[in-house]
């Protein structure tokens, strides 16, 4: 005796590799053990070993047409349970379409199907995705450019790739905000494979988001603990007293401010520093434009001006760019270009 298209029912068992095998949600588990025929298309699939340590075989199928399926899917036993078919991690190209096809040309013959999600990606499971990348990039076989690169070489790139997103964020272009992110989050990435390799002091991204993670959670007592922070400016307060905590071995308020930074975003974290500090052994520098411009004196006249804008709460550095934008558009409009 074999059923018939109102008697039967074909589950469609969706699973993300992004997730340990073995990982599945308990109604799967149950279609697994209750199924007449459990299929897959890839016998290299992540969930196979798990299903047989469970005492549950998969048949592999070569061929995802719609005339292959239907003799899979026709004919079965009374009794024998549902047919299960696990999903690949490829989604099974082509299957919607061989099952549409199914349902057309074997009407009343094919069984009812059912879609039932048997993990779900958490938020975050593309970074392991994109661990895998730069992994195949960076190993034997890869790309030899990638597998070239150093810290030292890809600095440049995480300069421009900082600035870029900069810019994105302050024209305010969403698209391009999405994908300067992701530039970013690349160097990150990058970085941290190159980091595995190293034959003294290995680290990977997981002891970067480590060390982050173990930072923020610190320095937010009044989040993670028990203490007490009334609005932004007391949470900044705290914040400042347990980084003076970890860098207590600091000798001047200046140290750690990367002389690396642009000129102008540099005179403005070391005024910045500075006022936090409640130093005053040092004037300030005179605002007012010199008879004479010389290096010296634009200098020092570039430092009064992020004196003064620290003081008015003005980033000098976005303030600067803000002007140079215009007067880049300013020019292409008297050039009869758009901005």
């Amino acid at each position: 005796m074999t059923t018939n298209g109102a008697d039967a029912k074909l589950i469609l068992l969706t699973t993300t590799h992004r997730v340990a095998p073995g990982l599945l949600s308990w109604p799967a588990w149950e279609a697994l053990r209750s199924a007449g025929r459990v299929l897959a298309a890839d016998a290299g699939h992540p969930q196979l070993p798990a299903l047989r340590g469970a005492g549950v075989e998969a048949e592999i199928v070569a061929e995802r047409s719609a005339p292959a399926l239907a003799r899979l899917l026709t004919g079965q036993p009374a009794g024998g349970g549902p047919v299960v078919w696990l999903g690949s991690p490829d989604g099974d190209p082509g299957l919607t379409d061989a099952l549409a096809r199914l349902a057309v040309e074997h009407a009343g013959e094919v069984p009812e199907i059912e879609v039932l999600p048997g993990s779900y990606d958490l938020p975050g499971a593309r970074l392991l995705d994109l661990v895998s990348v730069m992994d195949r990039l960076r190993s034997p076989g890869g790309c030899p450019w990638d597998a070239e690169q150093t810290h030292e070489s890809l600095v440049k790139y995480l300069v421009e790739e900082a600035y870029e997103l900069v810019e994105a964020i302050e024209e305010g272009d969403r698209d391009t905000l999405r994908e300067e992110l992701g530039d970013v989050l690349l160097q990150v990435f990058f970085h941290s494979r190159i980091a595995e390799e190293d034959e003294g002091e290995p680290f990977s991204i997981d002891d970067v988001a480590g060390d982050i993670v173990d930072k923020l959670m610190y320095r937010h007592p009044h989040v993670f603990g028990d203490a007490k922070a009334e609005g932004a400016a007391e949470v900044e307060a705290n914040w400042e007293q347990l980084k003076a905590a970890e860098k207590s071995d600091r000798e001047s308020v200046l140290d750690g401010v990367p002389a690396g930074l642009p000129a102008l975003a540099y005179a403005a974290k070391l005024v910045s520093r500075v006022r936090r500090a409640g130093f005053g052994g040092v004037a300030d520098e005179p605002y007012e434009l010199p008879a004479e411009l010389t290096a010296e004196s634009a200098g020092r006249l570039l430092l009064a001006v992020a004196q003064r804008a620290h003081d008015a709460g003005v980033d000098v550095d976005a303030a600067l760019r803000s002007a140079a934008r215009g007067y880049r558009d300013a020019v292409r409009a008297a050039e009869g270009l758009k901005p």
